[in-house]
């Protein structure tokens, strides 16, 4: 089974068990995620799409650790005039660790 997510401007396509890096969650190391915005849900041939979302389903998750990504170079500078400035960034990312894809239908209830 597989899940289509949003999170952070861009959508991932996740798995039970995979490890993903997602923009800057709230949270530390160990703490359960659940993220509600879920856009389609497939599993072999059959695969439900949502309007823009499925409503109940929702894919539950672990942070693993908060890290910094790869730095980002920035250099502007305008031709004959002296100007050079030079700029770095490094963004805060998520590690994320997948544990449960739960689709809300009435057969994945307790």
């Amino acid at each position: 089974m597989y899940a289509v997510i949003q999170t952070g401007g861009k959508q991932y396509r996740v798995s039970q068990g995979d490890l993903i890096t997602i923009e800057k969650l709230d949270g530390a190391a160990g703490d359960r995620v659940e993220i509600a915005s879920v856009l389609m849900i497939g599993e072999g041939n059959q695969v439900t799409v949502g309007q823009p979302q499925l409503g109940q389903a929702r894919v539950v998750g672990t942070i693993v650790r908060q890290e910094r990504g790869p730095k980002i170079v920035i250099y502007k500078h305008k031709r004959r005039k002296g100007y050079q400035k030079r700029q770095g960034h490094r963004q805060w990312q998520t590690l994320l660790r997948v544990s449960e894809i739960v689709t809300g239908a009435a057969s994945d209830q307790p």
